[in-house]
């Protein structure tokens, strides 16, 4: 137990933050009794919604004939862009250029043409295969080199400079270039994409539906149908997992139930299978690093030239700010003196890419952690030297490319204790004898860090708003604009409010997140969850408690300042009042038990046509030590041990956080290993379920798995309880993974250098890279 939670004890109340408490629905999610959109009784008439998709992934559309999709038993709707009364489109930076319906060309396969609704699924889904569809192919363009060569963007390239690179480039004592590729990622949710739309009185409609995103959602589908958002009601009680993927994509599908809500009269239900889900939304962007990198004869980096070239896919969606933070994570946490870093949003005709946990910022770490380990290997250093050597420091070491002075950095101290606690520099010592003896098993060990910036990078984003109402009889009823997708969101903001109205975790009510009662919300997403609508409901909580203290000292006839309220009491002079007793001369007193709360995040500013302010609060760190062993003959291998110790902060709820930091790990251990996307030459996604898309298993898990919270985490600044974020930092992690590979690959052939290897690192790629350095050596 922390030092805040025993002086809470000490005080007579028990502890609610800082302290192990179990998810709000961990046991409804293991008995199976937590309810999602499919698990929702079905209103009276519901129907069934599905939706016609093209196979081909550039072309215009000459005809599509719907009469026998019509005339089949059992449909009752089917719409297309002709039926879309408001406008036709789903995009999130109101860009216009994502129809909900395809109209006149469509632009990758999978994209949606129509949608049916039937009494039952199995019928619609049937009849919208009785379509006629006639598409004339046009060229397409289906990757990033295609992309670059045509000059095709979503959006316009970014630079960010700082220093003289050319020239310290050209007059370094050691100079490389190289590249890297990373591979998308599909969200691969337990629940996929899902809404259901039941129509009200004067065209109102609400909208149940798994989105982190609700408000948006609202505003999407009031578009449209033509109509103000006040007529859209969109709540979220809970999503089966989420990772990004239903921060804009799930607008789309609640947007086509809604609309055929509209025209029948009745309820409609949209659920995707996991093989339309993964054809039809959005994935994690694939990237190309490129750099040229000026270092010392010490590894000190002196100058860095990087372009980072993004497969966003055929609209735009998120990928501006998406590859602006792989810009702002280039650096990870190594300080960049003389720096240039160019970023293309290539345009291709695949699925639009979209928000995956981190966005972009572990494409960017990626990068630089390539560049290190390129460094490492051409000196024939370990690695973990060259990281120690470049990260940032003291001024003037303590600038980010774009201008931001690092102030909270803790990587100096986190990392040696890491490497101390996980003995690295003993196992390292162990691996190369063990490598030395062993001809075809190899072993690697690699140690990295991770620095995330925490807000969100477009600025007007960083606000939340809470409602909190108190009952007459002592009751807490808690509502704010975050949505909970498994992270532990809605428990950390209830112990929140707890702790301020010191009462139990019990008598806190959770309900579902409703544009009908906190508004104009942003998404949960950015890690800031916590960070934002904690601090929201903590305010509410505060001018609740000022009323009740108020009332209280006009009862006394003191003032205000006479009146503390301590272990769940009113104390005003001798007289003391529990709060359930105050709740109710308060409300005989006439005085209002509701209250909304707001938060800003305070301080953050950027001028993006400087590439230069503050685009972040604060940073969260962490670092993990990660080994391998490689098959070289088959290019097989497996995780044995990994030790982390992450920061965040004041912890909340170790409990909920500690699981984040372990789950984001092993999502990005599946990213950068095992998780592969591919498609054919005509833009088809062949990856769509399974059976041929790879993400980890338990087994894929090692025995000795050891992740820590860092004991002497704290935030500088004054976030929630002192506590810092852990969503997304954790999945970057992972990195140590891949860095461990290759450091296995180098163990297998006697030349130094950079171990080329992509992500992810399939069996078939590592074998590959193997065969590729024996032939080269």
């Amino acid at each position: 137990m922390n030092d805040q939670a025993q002086n809470t004890m000490k005080a007579g109340r028990v502890a609610t933050v800082h302290t192990d408490r179990a998810h709000d629905s961990a046991i409804k999610h293991v008995t199976g009794r937590a309810t999602y959109i499919d698990d929702i009784l079905e209103p009276a008439g519901l129907l069934h919604a599905y939706v016609g998709v093209s196979q081909v992934a550039h072309g215009r559309i000459r005809s599509i004939n719907l009469d026998a999709v019509r005339a089949c038993e059992g449909v009752v709707a089917v719409i297309t862009a002709a039926d879309v009364p408001g406008v036709n489109d789903t995009s999130p930076m109101h860009t216009l250029d994502e129809p909900i319906f395809a109209d006149g060309e469509v632009q990758f396969c999978g994209q949606v043409l129509f949608a049916v609704a039937a009494h039952d699924r199995d019928t619609a889904r049937r009849a919208a295969r009785l379509a006629e569809v006639d598409i004339e192919p046009l060229p397409a363009i289906l990757d990033i080199e295609d992309a670059m060569a045509a000059e095709a963007w979503v959006a316009e390239p970014h630079e960010m400079n700082r220093g003289d690179v050319d020239p310290t480039l050209a007059n370094a004592p050691r100079r490389l270039q190289g590249e890297l590729e990373t591979g998308g990622q599909d969200h691969f949710y337990l629940e996929g994409q899902a809404s259901l739309a039941i129509p009200g009185e004067d065209g109102d409609l609400t909208i149940h539906a798994s989105s982190q995103h609700p408000s948006e959602m609202q505003h999407l589908v009031a578009q449209a149908l033509g109509r103000a958002d006040n007529t859209v009601t969109v709540e979220v009680r809970r999503m089966g997992g989420a990772f990004g993927g239903k921060e804009t994509q799930a607008a789309q599908w609640a947007v086509i139930a809604a609309l055929l809500a509209d025209r029948t009269g009745r309820p409609v239900k949209i659920r995707l299978d996991r093989d339309d889900d993964m054809v039809s939304t959005g994935k994690r962007h694939e990237f190309r690093f490129r750099y040229d990198v000026g270092f010392d004869d010490k590894g000190r980096i002196l100058a860095l030239d990087v372009e980072l070239a993004a497969r966003c896919g055929y609209s735009a969606d998120l990928s501006g700010p998406i590859s602006d933070r792989a810009m702002f994570h280039s650096d990870n946490g190594y300080y960049l003196p003389n720096v240039r870093i160019r970023s293309y949003r290539c345009k291709t005709h695949t699925v639009s890419n979209t928000a995956f946990r981190g966005f972009g910022g572990p494409q960017g770490m990626m990068g630089i952690e390539r560049v290190i380990d390129a460094i490492a290997g051409e000196l024939g250093v370990d690695p973990l030297a060259v990281r120690m050597a470049n990260l940032y420091g003291d001024a003037p070491r303590n600038v980010t490319p774009y201008k931001m002075v690092v102030e909270d950095n803790v990587l100096h101290q986190l990392m040696p204790e890491l490497a101390e606690k996980a003995a690295y520099q003993r196992r390292r010592e162990q691996i190369e004898a063990f490598n030395r003896s062993s001809p075809v098993i190899k072993r690697g060990i690699a140690l990295t860090p991770v620095k995330f910036g925490i807000s969100f990078t477009t600025s007007f984003l960083n606000q939340a708003g809470a409602l909190v109402h108190i009952y007459k009889d002592g009751s807490v009823h808690l509502n704010h604009g975050g949505t909970e997708m498994g992270q532990g969101l809605f428990i950390k903001v209830a112990q929140v409010v707890a702790d301020a109205l010191q009462l139990p975790l019990q008598d806190i009510k959770i309900t579902a997140t409703s544009t009908g009662k906190v508004p104009n919300t942003s998404a949960t997403a950015a890690s800031s969850g916590s960070d934002m609508n904690a601090m929201a409901a903590l305010d509410a909580v505060k001018k609740l408690l000022g009323r009740l203290t108020a009332f209280a000292a006009e009862e006394q006839g003191i003032g205000a300042e006479g009146v503390r309220y301590e272990q769940g009491e009113f104390v005003a002079g001798d007289e003391r009042v529990p709060f359930k007793d105050m709740v109710m001369r308060a409300y005989l007193g006439r005085i209002s038990l509701s209250a909304t709360g707001y938060y800003r995040t305070p301080k953050i500013w950027y001028d993006r046509d400087k590439a230069e302010g503050r685009p972040f609060l604060y940073f969260a760190y962490g670092a993990a030590v990660s080994e391998v062993e490689v098959d070289t003959l088959t290019g097989e291998h497996r995780l044995t041990r990994v030790d982390i110790l992450h920061d965040c902060g004041r912890s909340l709820n170790p409990a909920i956080d500690l699981g984040q930091i372990e789950g984001g790990f092993v999502q990005g251990a599946g990213w950068l290993t095992s998780e592969e996307l591919w498609w054919d030459d005509k833009g088809a996604l062949r990856t769509h379920a399974p059976s041929t898309y790879k993400i980890p298993t338990a087994s894929d898990v090692p025995e000795a798995f050891h992740a820590e919270i860092w004991e002497g985490g704290r935030n500088r600044e004054p976030t929630i309880h002192r506590s810092k974020a852990v969503g997304e930092p954790p999945l970057m992690l992972a990195i140590s993974v891949h860095s461990a590979l290759c450091q296995a690959i180098a163990a297998a052939s006697p030349q130094g250098g950079t171990v080329a290897l992509d992500a992810p690192a399939t069996p078939e790629r590592v074998l590959m890279c193997l065969q590729g350095r024996r032939q080269s050596g």
